[in-house]
């Protein structure tokens, strides 16, 4: 038998014997009430006699099966923990005040026992199943795999090697402007004679095209004539 199939049987006989235990506790409580009920008032009816105690005890039914259900789910219901708790704690209180005054204290003791056993059974039945359904932590949590050996990877350094600068084709110079050809004494008054009475008939100062066409010079001198003639 394995360690977890002992445990497992253990549970079993413990709420087997726990089980048993709260019936007869219930039951020897359940009758005590009915006597109290019988001595207060309620002799007339044997039916009532036996029903009064369930007013008290089915709220400790109750709490009991709600605190079943909610150990099954692994939670705390503090509502039927209150509800067993007043039922409980109300039964033994009841079946005390039903020896009288004057009794034996072990009178007490014994009209209080069976209400208290039943209460500290079922709370030991309750440990037991949240136990059961709580899974168990584990002691040895298996390591993480380790991560597998990598080799050294061997650095390689990497020369940049800087790439030429592109190659800009020499622009030839650029031509220096010509030279203006200087003009003769006589060309120029020639050219002022023409271009006095080209104002003379026309009104407007003469073109260098024009003055070209008239003398048959180059561009060139015919623009150096025109602007010694302004």
């Amino acid at each position: 038998m394995t360690k977890q199939e002992a445990e497992r049987t253990a549970i079993l006989i413990a709420g087997v014997v726990i089980l048993a235990l709260t019936a007869v506790a219930f039951w020897l409580s359940y009758a005590h009430l009915a006597d109290v009920a019988k001595t207060n008032g309620l002799a007339a009816s044997n039916a009532r006699t036996w029903a009064w105690p369930a007013t008290l005890d089915l709220f400790i039914v109750a709490g009991e099966v709600l605190m079943f259900r909610a150990a099954l789910r692994g939670v705390t219901d503090w509502w039927a923990i209150g509800l067993t708790v007043a039922g409980s704690l109300g039964s033994i209180g009841l079946n005390v005040a039903g020896v009288g005054a004057g009794a034996p204290r072990l009178h007490y003791v014994v009209a209080a026992v069976p209400p208290s056993a039943a209460l500290l059974a079922f709370g030991a039945l309750m440990r037991q199943v949240h136990n059961l359904v709580t899974p168990p932590v584990a002691d040895d949590i298996p390591a993480p795999p380790a991560e597998p050996d990598t080799e050294p990877v061997m650095e390689i350094d990497v020369e940049r090697v800087s790439e030429p600068a592109p190659e800009v084709p020499e622009l030839p110079p650029a031509p220096l402007p010509a030279a203006t050809p200087p003009v003769p004494p006589a060309l120029l008054d020639h050219a002022r004679k023409i271009a006095d009475a080209h104002h003379t008939a026309t009104g407007s100062v003469i073109d260098p095209g024009t003055l070209r066409a008239r003398l048959g010079v180059p561009p060139q001198l015919a623009d150096a004539i025109v602007a010694q003639l302004a």
